[in-house]
């Protein structure tokens, strides 16, 4: 079974550059250096399932040359993970079929309070989302072959986040500031690790790298991928810094499980 894991944004909830053109740290000639907001991608035999609809999922979805969706999931309710909601419209458009999505209780009421219209048919549009039951354990299968997805909830400042966890080998964690005790067993034994790494300083809501340098020990990932980043970090400059077996991610940036 083939399973690529792309990670589609990997800037914070503004982006590099930010809206006003704002670099800070980053240099603009460097390609790797423009982040759009938080989204990724798990293609398995030609299913694509998508985590979270960043602002910037069209712009995304063009680089990547991403031509169908099958499967949405959302790692909480934030704007930077939503407000790109209204672009899976096209693939109801191409299917005529709804695209079945997963979240959490929060995410979904919220999901169906602000963008309604996706979920609820009016005179004027069809519904082009629908949710499915929601389940610690998601299986996902096609063509004779399944992957497992857990979900498993994780500090996210004032509230909690979710973390995926693909297959036993990929933790995807984009907006954490802490992984509950009880729950590190889960991710022990990693091929990827791509979390959360929001800048130097502390941050009530995000890692920061000394806190990522220091968990990184504790559940020895083979790889770390760094994501949710500001425009603190220049990725010469910080892949420069880091062991190797951390590296700053980029958008468009490919795993393979």
């Amino acid at each position: 079974m083939s399973i690529k894991f792309i990670i589609l944004g990997c800037g914070s909830s503004l982006g590099v550059p930010r809206p006003d053109g704002f670099f800070g740290n980053c240099d603009p000639k460097n390609k790797k250096n423009y982040r759009t907001r938080c989204s990724a991608l798990i293609n398995f035999n030609d299913q694509n399932i998508l985590i979270d609809t960043s602002p910037d999922l069209r712009q995304q979805l063009l680089a990547n040359n991403i031509k169908s969706i099958d499967h949405v999931l959302y790692t909480h309710l934030h704007a930077d993970q939503t407000h790109g909601i209204n672009d899976l419209r096209v693939f109801f458009l191409k299917k005529k079929m709804k695209t079945p999505v997963y979240a959490d209780k929060k995410t979904k009421n919220f999901l169906l309070s602000t963008f309604r219209y996706c979920f609820v048919a009016t005179n004027e549009y069809p519904a082009i989302l629908e949710f499915k039951k929601f389940k610690k354990e998601l299986n996902f299968r096609h063509k004779n072959e399944e992957i497992s997805i857990i979900n498993v909830p994780v500090k996210h400042g004032l509230i909690n986040s979710l973390c995926y966890i693909i297959n036993k080998k990929l933790a995807y964690a984009s907006d954490i500031n802490l992984i509950y005790k009880k729950d590190l067993k889960l991710f022990h034994n990693l091929e990827f690790l791509v979390i959360d790494c929001l800048r130097f300083k502390p941050h009530p809501s995000h890692y920061n790298l000394d806190q990522i340098l220091d968990l990184v020990k504790i559940i020895k990932p083979k790889q770390t991928v760094l994501t949710n980043m500001l425009t603190d970090f220049d990725y010469n400059k910080l892949k420069k810094k880091l062991p190797i077996n951390i590296v700053p991610g980029y958008d468009g940036l490919t795993l393979k499980l």
